[in-house]
């Protein structure tokens, strides 16, 4: 059956005021929902900037930088390579001059490349070779390989840190999900617990709206809209906290880190449009879940 917009705003109207009248249990239930969001929105926070961090040196998992003596000679230089050449599982080894190291290093910085200027007089930077390994698998055979080789002063290998990344993002991941469904749980309890006190309150009108021939729907539709008003205020809330507050950590370590930090991490405005959506399906969701619970325990129509 099609709904009337006079009904229809008739419905709405009583939900308001049922939200009115309970205001207390409309604060704990709205309250409920938005620790709830801005729990589940930090987690993700973090689990989406691991997982870019663990994503971008991922990309380096074929390759091994080794640091080069600075006396090398041009000759030993050119012996060294060729010494890498002839370990197994190595695909090809790249020459970076100290010069070109610093040069990347300055674009890295962006607009703070500027601070490196004095280095290019005395460059600290070590010649180095990029090392492409061919079978992955056998990454810790190569790495061990190449720092025999007389000339190599260090390697730089990221699995372990990549691995640590993954360990972290999957007990955050799983501790996270836990937690967000304990939360989940008590908003639902305390939603339903505000619309049982709106029933236990209109059972008498109910059972005169039923006697007069009301619709199921017309009965259930202000309860309904209480729930689902509840999560929306208390999405509202949730998103403005914790968009706010991931855009001031975002503005901080831009500032005082960029060259570490930033070039890995989520900008705020690419991750609001997700946050929208996810927020918004969960708390009209923790709301019209907890209308159901309550009006299928305590009501009869």
């Amino acid at each position: 059956m099609v709904m009337k917009p006079r009904m229809l705003l008739d419905i709405l109207k009583r939900g308001m005021t049922s939200i009115s009248r309970n205001r207390g249990m409309s604060l704990a239930s709205i309250g409920s929902v938005s620790a709830t969001l801005v729990i589940l929105g930090i987690i993700l926070l973090m689990i989406l900037n691991i997982n870019g961090v663990a994503t971008s040196t991922q990309e380096q998992f074929d390759q091994v930088q080794v640091y080069l003596s600075k006396d090398l000679t041009a000759e030993e230089i050119t012996g060294v390579s060729d010494k890498i050449s002839e370990v197994p599982n190595v695909k090809e080894a790249t020459f970076l001059s100290k010069e070109d190291a610093l040069k990347e290093m300055k674009e890295s910085w962006g607009s703070e490349g500027y601070l490196l200027d004095g280095l290019e007089a005395e460059n600290p930077l070590p010649n180095s070779f990029i090392v492409k390994i061919d079978d992955l698998d056998k990454s810790n055979q190569v790495v061990e390989s190449l720092s025999k080789i007389e000339g190599i002063t260090e390697t730089n290998y990221y699995k372990d840190v990549v691995e640590r990344l993954t360990k972290i993002a999957n007990f955050i991941r799983i501790g996270g999900l836990v937690v967000i469904g304990v939360l989940i749980f008590i908003s639902v309890f305390i939603i339903s617990n505000t619309i049982k006190i709106t029933v236990a309150a209109r059972r008498k009108e109910i059972g005169i709206m039923k006697y007069v021939g009301a619709t199921n729907g017309f009965i259930r539709g202000p309860f309904i809209v209480e729930g689902v008003v509840l999560g929306l205020i208390g999405m509202g809330v949730a998103l403005a906290v914790v968009y706010a507050g991931y855009k001031y950590v975002f503005a901080m370590i831009t500032e005082r880190l960029y060259h570490i930090m930033a070039a890995y991490m989520i900008a705020p405005q690419q991750i609001l449009a997700d946050l929208l959506i996810i927020f918004l399906t969960i708390g009209v969701g923790i709301g019209m879940l907890g209308s159901v619970i309550s009006l299928k325990r305590y009501l009869n129509v």
